[in-house]
């Protein structure tokens, strides 16, 4: 399945799924601003959800709701952009999203919240003049020989465009 929106592009493999949104404008949508969902006069920007299970309907922009409900055979990645100007912070230096994880890179404390069992790995990059994290779970972090390099392969087929 090819995924499109907001200048990045994905070639799922069979099975996967994902998503490519712009959070709702908290300033316009003051209950989803109410519930977690932003701050008041925010500006936000494109996140991209892919997953080897089927994705909630409700999900953070880096995965609560998703991640929560993770199997052993499960993987998760996010893409999420900041603004233009993180574009040459020392943060975003590297170039080039990272398409080559090793399961070495993945551990529990690069998850947002701790989940028995699970494992995760996380950089922050520049692409095409872009500001990105690349968050990625692992649903069993004793599964990684096996998850990581599925990841490695949606990474490859990922691209993002200048705006």
């Amino acid at each position: 399945m090819q995924l499109t929106g907001q200048g990045i592009s994905s070639a799922l493999p069979p099975g996967w799924e994902g998503r490519i949104t712009r959070r709702v404008d908290p300033t316009l949508d003051r209950q989803a601003a109410g519930n977690g969902f932003g701050t008041i006069g925010e500006r936000t920007y494109p996140v991209a959800h892919l997953a080897n299970f089927a994705l909630p309907e409700q999900r953070a922009d880096f995965g609560s709701g998703a991640v929560d409900i993770m199997g052993p055979d499960h993987l998760f990645i996010c893409l999420f952009e900041y603004g233009p100007e993180s574009v040459g912070q020392p943060l975003f230096a590297p170039q080039g999203m990272p398409r080559r994880m090793r399961p070495g890179q993945f551990s529990p404390s690069a998850l947002q919240h701790v989940i028995v069992g699970q494992s995760g790995f996380q950089r922050f990059f520049t692409e095409s003049n872009r500001a990105f994290c690349l968050f990625v779970v692992l649903g069993a972090h004793d599964n990684a020989a096996t998850l990581v390099p599925l990841g490695n392969q949606v990474l490859a087929a990922t691209t993002i465009e200048a705006r």
